[in-house]
């Protein structure tokens, strides 16, 4: 065994042995039809968190002769699979986590230089006969292996792209390491496969996509392996029944990352922690992904600042994909920037219709204290009035509900604020805190007609019914709730219920409020 070549199973084995852990381990029957009938190229880019490195840990206990790892996976779901034994323990497996190299030199020529010497180390002990040419190029390395023996190597790189995520602005590296990765793994005869993984996509970077022999499967486009991106909803379930954990509230906390129309995953390490410590929060706070989301909000593209508010109001908004760089520099617009933050997992991406959207509620804090901490001084004081605006609504003080609504309206300053939806942007932004002890639904059907807006309380607070009026009455508003009896299926709450008018008069530019406790029909 060595280091970097045929390593050991240590670090699957404590990954397996943890109190959770929930198999993928059918994930290698995937990527073993990938391999032979498919493309032996495979790039996995997911956001952190979600178990990129579990799973390549994985690969590398599975295939490599270093090891015995049959007491591991005897256990595994994979080991009821026809080519279980056929290849368990018999690769030669090269493993590079690529940050690992470069944290040792902080300089891509000494990170190459250091990552050759160290492979051809372990080679040297495993093939000694071999007459080698240059032992200071790593593919004549290979070559000279592969010609001696006919012995193939599987890569596993893990963190692949840390070059462009720590050097963002430095194009000479960045194509000096492509360069290499290109050399040593495109057409050459000693790969059976190549499978990296990483935050970032590998399509493109200028002239340098000569990557593109690989098949790439990423939070934008995660088929065939859709299911091993995440927790998935059963997963997550039975986690919860086994910890005696609330289901719905785990969902409303981390799930939300759609990867078909049928299949939404969370994130592990989130669920994880919360399992482990039996409470629900925000478990992303001191991640480097943090620091970034604060960057690129005050970087507020053209349009940026009007798409963030209506991600937080809870609306979906449309994005193109396609121009994106796939590095974290190379902005030209703000589609750039929010197809950069579906790869840092900071939103979801629904790809039948070309639309992000904020997928849950540790995100949404996450976007709200980068907001809190951002240049976005008005915006922020529409998010801190949030909590006081709830406690207005529940106590009935109509003028002071009016006056946190008129403050929320100048202070996200929605650019087209003339019409009932601009104004449901308002709303769903000053309400943003209720998220918190309520699941809001937008256009209920309910009674004769449609709610605007339906609060539904996830614990002991009234329910309420929320009614929009552009340049009408609020009485407009009251009198709508109640003659189309929109409280029809929400009669639990019968004796805990408001009802709220809300109206916008656009020539005085001021909003009124009125709320009552509803009085059910019998």
């Amino acid at each position: 065994m060595g280091i970097y070549l045929n390593p050991t199973n240590q670090n699957f084995y404590e990954a397996v042995n943890k109190e959770i852990y929930v198999d993928k381990s059918l994930l290698i029957e995937r990527i073993e039809h990938l391999k032979e009938k498919v493309n032996k190229y495979l790039c996995i880019s997911r956001p952190r968190r979600f178990g990129k490195s579990t799973d390549a840990n994985m690969l590398v206990a599975y295939y490599s002769k270093g090891c015995d790892s049959s007491q591991i996976f005897n256990r595994l779901k994979i080991s009821q699979t026809e080519l279980y034994q056929k290849h368990l323990n018999q690769h030669n497996v090269i493993h590079l986590n690529m940050q690992d190299f470069l944290s040792k030199t902080h300089d891509i020529d000494k990170m190459l230089i250091l990552l050759t010497k160290l492979i051809f180390r372990d080679i040297k002990k495993v093939y000694q006969n071999i007459e080698y040419f240059d032992i200071n190029d790593l593919i004549q390395v290979l070559e000279d292996v592969y010609a001696e023996v006919n012995e193939r190597f599987i890569f596993v790189i893990d963190e692949w792209d840390c070059i462009f995520r720590e050097y963002k602005n430095n194009k000479e590296a960045q194509s000096q390491y492509l360069d290499f990765l290109r050399n040593l793994l495109k057409d050459k005869p000693y790969v059976e496969l190549a499978y990296m993984t990483g935050i970032l996509p590998i399509k493109k970077y200028g002239t340098h996509s000569a990557l593109n022999m690989f098949k790439e499967i990423s939070i934008l486009n995660p088929t065939p392996l859709e299911e091993f991106m995440g927790f998935t909803e059963k997963e997550v379930e039975d986690l919860c029944l086994k910890y005696d954990m609330d289901y719905e509230k785990m969902k409303d906390w981390y799930d939300g990352y759609r990867m078909t129309d049928d299949l939404s995953v969370y994130n592990h390490r989130s669920v994880v922690y919360a399992l482990m410590d039996r409470k629900y929060e925000n478990y992303w706070s001191a991640t480097e992904t943090y620091e970034a989301l604060r960057v690129y909000i005050d970087m507020n593209y053209d349009g940026l600042k009007d798409d963030v508010v209506k991600l937080l109001a809870g609306e979906e908004v449309y994005l193109n994909t396609d121009k994106f760089q796939n590095d974290m520099t190379t902005f030209k617009s703000k589609d750039d920037v929010l197809t950069l933050l579906i790869h840092l997992g900071y939103l979801g991406y629904n790809s039948s219709d070309q639309t992000c959207y904020i997928p849950n509620k540790e995100v949404t804090s996450s976007f709200v204290a980068s907001i809190e901490d951002s240049s976005w001084n008005e915006t922020t004081k529409a998010l801190l009035n949030s909590r006081a605006l709830l406690e207005a609504t529940w106590n009935k003080e109509e003028e002071l509900v009016a006056k946190y609504i008129e403050e929320a309206h100048l202070d996200t300053a929605i650019l087209t604020y003339n019409n009932e939806n601009a104004l449901s942007y308002t709303i769903s932004i000053a309400y943003i805190y209720a998220r918190n002890h309520y699941t809001i639904i937008r256009e209920m059907p309910s009674g004769k007609g449609y709610a605007d807006m339906v609060f539904i309380p996830k614990d002991d607070k009234p329910a309420m019914i929320v009614e929009l009026k552009w340049d009408q009455e609020v009485e407009t508003a009251i009198d709508q709730i109640k003659a189309k009896k929109y409280y029809f299926g929400l009669e639990k709450y019968r004796d805990n219920l408001l009802i709220v008018g809300i109206s916008y008069d656009k020539k005085t530019k001021k909003h009124s409020c009125k709320i009552e406790k509803a009085i059910h029909d019998n």
